[in-house]
């Protein structure tokens, strides 16, 4: 039997991976700080803690660390990472590249469908920020971006974002204390001006949002300098 008849003959892989799994659950409580920068991370505890063997613990270890969220060390224990200033302004510096151009195409590509769509995602939001949920509003502030990406047909520049956000995260997570109108605020002005298809206020707007990061984790790293590398913001 041939390698083509046998694929064939198996099922589509619709259910995430036990990896997969782990890799998400870990992903969350890093970004949302019940893992805090510095904590000691075991394979072997992990695997116990969450029922499954240590191969999808290793496995969702190594895409962690990939993404900047944990230090693997040989021979040393692994490590939740510190938040690196230089990695959060590196990750706007990306962000700011790539969404102004897809809130340019976003203007001149997006249906009314797809208006809808993100209106709704921003009414979410609204009623995050009146039930005080940052939790709620940190997954609809991600899935707003990443929608305008795929919604454009741009959803490679998400994959790229994706990959080089991770200390950018978890200090967008820590601003929402203090932030989240603000955030709410730019988004409602980023839809407004996609809708009127108006490209140079799209990226405007787009620009303001992602830059407010700049000036909040000089806030955020004075109130939890322990979560902090020793880095000199550049």
């Amino acid at each position: 039997m041939s390698v083509s008849s046998t694929l064939r003959n198996l099922e589509p892989l619709n259910r995430p991976s036990v990896a997969d799994t782990v890799f998400d659950e870990l992903h969350s409580q890093i970004l949302l700080l019940e893992l805090p920068p510095g904590t000691k991370m075991s394979e072997v505890e992990v695997a116990k803690a969450l029922g499954v063997s240590r191969q999808p613990v290793r496995d969702a270890f190594y895409r962690l660390s990939k993404l900047g969220f944990l230090s693997i060390r040989p021979q040393r224990a692994t490590l939740v990472s510190q938040i690196s200033s230089a990695g959060v302004l590196q990750a706007r510096f990306v962000r700011n590249a790539l969404e102004a151009e897809t809130v340019r195409t976003a203007c001149r590509v997006l249906t009314s469908g797809d208006h809808q769509a993100l209106d709704e995602i921003i009414e979410n939001q609204r009623k995050a920020v009146d039930a005080n949920d940052p939790v709620s509003f940190h997954g609809l502030d991600d899935q707003f971006h990443k929608e305008i990406c795929e919604r454009s047909g741009l959803a490679f520049a998400w994959d790229i974002i994706r990959e080089n956000k991770a200390h950018m995260d978890r200090v967008r997570f820590l601003s929402l204390s203090f932030a989240s109108q603000d955030a709410f605020g730019d988004h409602v002005e980023v839809m407004d001006a996609i809708r009127a298809r108006d490209e140079e206020r799209a990226m405007h707007h787009m620009r303001i949002h992602l830059s407010r990061i700049k000036e909040q984790i000089v806030r955020i790293r004075a109130d939890h300098s322990r979560y902090f590398d020793n880095e000199t913001e550049t």
